[in-house]
């Protein structure tokens, strides 16, 4: 027997041998599906029902990747999502051909000017430069690896001019002073790794003039690493800032409050997706992340819906009162509005007494989190815009509204969404999906599992090895310049010299049957509404 012949039968008896391997499988996940209990579908139909959760696993993917079109997906639009990316990787935003939106729905437009301001007009700080890298597209082809060059990039910074500067907290000993209009959101160490953290912090660090905000997880050390100023945040759980029986280490605090970085302290009350405490689970509670938080290690953690300290508009503000007075450092609070009377009380005290925060956080119900509930997620507390309206007009009733900044957040990750926020009165923006996918999320919904396959919203050391610290910070830079260019973009097409002058009178609302209202107009309504109580 030669050898071709050999090959072709040792062909055939492993052909046949997988068959038979195959068919004794198939029998056996029969037999077992029929006698199962728990799956309906298995008992009656084991073969077919097999395919079909086959089929169900790999649907949310299908449906990002080939079924939605470019403008339906959720939480972002494929559309939304390359928009970010774009901006990060190559430092351009720059779309062909015409806008996919859906000109005949109702939503909100930037009105013109007929003279826009030119680009020596724009009043900006003209000095201040970043160094990034970016890549350069040479060939994109369908079947291999795209073609890229990466590359040194100088820029403008794109920052407010000294005069438009955003000071918080100017009557405090340490006043926050800001030059950018756009900062990080609350994201804990504990809900992303340390090297989202970090390449997050290294970015903002080196796109200057900007802050990013530690959520209610405590001040780690990758908060720090690239030197931006940081917003520490104060959960109802006061990690970080805790004794062993959870309440407030004054003296801690106060250590904390002495790291130069550390600008401001926030009350957390409430967030948009989770108007409750916060969760951590178990395998994320390593012995860094306990210490840092001042708990137990490798037990999972809920922070209250609340502070016990305080139940009250009073409380609150002699807590608020008392922190700004043991750290000289601005102190804010972070709410969600459900109402047209949400903020009326704290409205009215501050006018009584005087006392109050130096920013109010507010965000949307459609802000993001690592974790929460389908209830609180979709239906409790209003989206941003129509809370902000809410806050600025019972500010401006009492008569408090100049007293304290309000930072708006809630999917605000374009220009012209920030512009519209700042007309209905917000003086900065905070952004965290945005940096996210700026570090490389790619919106697998598995925040809560700790199993992020790229390495953003996981500790799991495997998992982050994913995510290149010197590679995904520059993405980080790129976006927020090209979101601060964008906006001094549309500015200038608005006929003003700078974004801080954005008005209601610089928005226009178009319903669905093409009848164009002035935010003016609707915020007039809306103030009538929280005038009449």
């Amino acid at each position: 027997m030669n050898l071709a012949s050999l090959l072709i039968i040792i062909g055939f008896a492993l052909i046949a041998l997988i068959f038979l391997v195959l068919v004794i499988f198939l029998i056996y996940l029969i037999l077992f599906d029929r006698n199962q209990k728990r799956h309906a579908i298995l008992r009656n139909y084991p073969a077919l029902g097999r395919v079909r959760y086959f089929f169900e696993k790999i649907g949310p993917e299908m449906r990002q990747y080939w079924f939605n079109s470019d403008t339906e997906g959720r939480p972002f639009s494929r559309d939304d999502y390359e928009h970010i990316v774009k901006s990060a990787k190559y430092n351009r935003d720059v779309i062909g051909f015409g806008s996919k939106r859906d000109f005949d729905e109702e939503g909100f437009f930037v009105r013109n000017d007929m003279f826009p301001k030119l680009s020596e007009e724009i009043k900006m700080d003209k000095e201040t430069r970043v160094l990034t890298k970016r890549y350069i597209l040479l060939k994109d082809p369908l079947l291999s690896q795209r073609e890229e060059k990466w590359e040194d990039e100088e820029s403008s910074a794109y920052l407010l001019h000294d005069d438009d500067a955003i000071v918080i907290g100017p009557h405090t000993r340490h006043p926050f002073i800001v030059k950018g209009l756009i900062g990080m959101s609350a994201m804990s160490y504990g809900s992303l790794g340390h090297h989202a953290i970090t390449a997050l912090s290294e970015g903002l660090g080196l796109a200057k003039g900007t802050w990013m905000n530690t959520g209610e997880g405590g001040l780690s050390p990758y908060h720090l690493k690239g030197e931006v100023d940081i917003i520490m945040q104060i959960g109802p759980a006061m990690f970080g800032v805790r004794d062993k029986d959870g309440n407030m280490d004054w003296d801690e605090l106060k250590r904390k409050s002495e790291i130069p970085q550390v600008k401001a302290f926030e009350i957390k009350l409430a967030q948009g997706a989770k108007t409750r405490g916060g969760h951590i689970d178990a395998e994320k509670v390593t012995p860094e992340i306990a210490e840092i938080r001042k708990v137990e290690p490798y037990k999972s953690v809920d922070s209250p819906n609340r502070f016990p300290q305080f139940g009250n508009v009073a409380a609150l503000l002699d807590f608020v009162e008392k922190i700004r007075e043991h750290t000289g450092k601005p102190v804010g609070i972070k709410i969600v509005v459900g109402g047209n009377d949400s903020v009326e009380e704290l409205a009215k005290y501050m006018k009584e007494t005087g006392k109050g925060p130096d920013f109010i956080t507010i965000d949307g119900g459609e802000g993001g989190t690592g974790a929460s509930y389908q209830e609180l997620i979709d239906s409790v507390g209003l989206p941003i815009k129509s809370a902000l309206p809410i806050l600025v007009s019972t500010l401006e009733k009492y008569g408090v509204r100049d007293r304290v900044k309000i930072i708006a957040s809630g999917k605000l990750f374009t220009p012209d969404r920030i512009a519209i926020a700042l007309a209905m009165g917000a003086d900065l923006v905070n952004i965290a999906r945005g940096f996210m996918i700026s570090v490389g999320c790619i919106q697998t919904l598995k925040c809560q599992s700790n199993a992020c396959p790229v390495g953003v919203a996981t500790t799991d050391p495997d998992l982050q090895k994913a995510l290149v610290i010197d590679e995904k910070k520059y993405r980080v830079v790129n976006f927020l310049v090209t979101l601060r260019k964008g906006l001094f973009r549309i500015s200038a097409a608005a006929g003003l010299d700078s974004p801080v002058h954005f008005q209601p009178k610089h928005i226009m609302y178009k319903d669905d049957k093409g009848v164009v209202t002035s935010l003016e107009h609707i915020l007039h309504d809306i103030n009538r509404q929280i005038d009449a109580g």
